[in-house]
């Protein structure tokens, strides 16, 4: 009977929509560890419980670095030490996604002024 807490190299692949390069670079930087048997490699609950944790960082706009440091912090500190750096993580992610929320705010603020202009520049030229 197959092992089902545990996926295959292609299964982890699949379940995360990543391509396999970007699962091995991920072992290569040591975000997730697969077990090994023989040249197979399994992911655990472990390693599930990881990646959907890097996948929801690269979302947020985290570094891998950042990523791989956080996780690290569990390991060697536990939860506590792991939610208050979150905190400051995410604190410094949101005023940056803010930042750039407004910037393009006032660049969709200008494009929609000049294509104005030109909508009237067009209407007067065909008036002539």
């Amino acid at each position: 009977m197959p092992d089902t807490s545990r996926l295959s190299f292609k299964e982890m692949c699949a379940r995360f929509d990543v391509t396999p390069r970007t699962l091995r670079y991920y072992e290569y930087i040591e975000l997730i560890a697969p077990e090994r048997e023989g040249r197979a490699r399994f992911y655990g609950p472990r390693e599930l419980a990881r990646m959907t944790l890097i996948l929801r960082g690269r979302r947020f706009g985290f570094s891998l670095e950042e990523i791989r440091q956080w996780l690290a912090i569990y390991s060697q500190h536990g939860t506590r030490p792991q939610l208050e750096s979150f905190l400051g993580l995410a604190d410094r992610q949101l005023a940056d996604l803010e930042r750039q929320q407004a910037e393009l705010e006032a660049t969709i603020a200008d494009l929609r002024a000049l294509r104005a202009t030109t909508v009237q520049a067009l209407s007067q030229a065909g008036q002539s």
